[in-house]
């Protein structure tokens, strides 16, 4: 599972550059500054949860299924999260004036974020008891 993790950290932290770089090059001149700050909120919590998942992978000695739980979390997480601030923030350049619907799509990401670090807490605190 530690090499999974890794692999997926490494992948999505990859994405999370290109994306930066993607706004501040390519979408900075497209975007209102409104919707160039929501691009960022999802680059920025994509940063963050990347960090989570490099920080799970060194769980190597645990073999339960909270590593696993937390890792499919926070994973599903970024793509959720991420991935619906992406759309929301370039629906107009796409002509997807549809992507508000997705609203609450952000939420259940950020909910995944806050039940993953909820079960890496737990993961870390059960193997201390061992």
């Amino acid at each position: 599972m530690n090499r999974q993790i890794i692999i997926t950290a490494c992948v999505l932290g990859l994405l999370a550059v290109m994306a930066g770089a993607f706004a501040a090059h390519g979408l900075k001149p497209l975007l209102a500054p409104p919707r160039l700050e929501i691009w960022h909120t999802a680059v920025q919590y994509q940063f963050y949860h990347v960090f989570a998942l490099l920080f799970l992978s060194t769980f190597t000695n645990l073999k339960n299924n909270l590593v696993s739980t937390a890792y499919y979390m926070f994973t599903l997480g970024i793509i959720l999260f991420s991935g619906s601030l992406y759309l929301l923030a370039c629906r107009e350049l796409l002509g997807w004036r549809w992507i508000v619907a997705m609203g609450p799509v952000t939420p259940l990401g950020g909910l995944l974020f806050i039940a993953g670090w909820a079960t890496m807490a737990l993961a870390a605190f059960r193997n201390k008891l061992r």
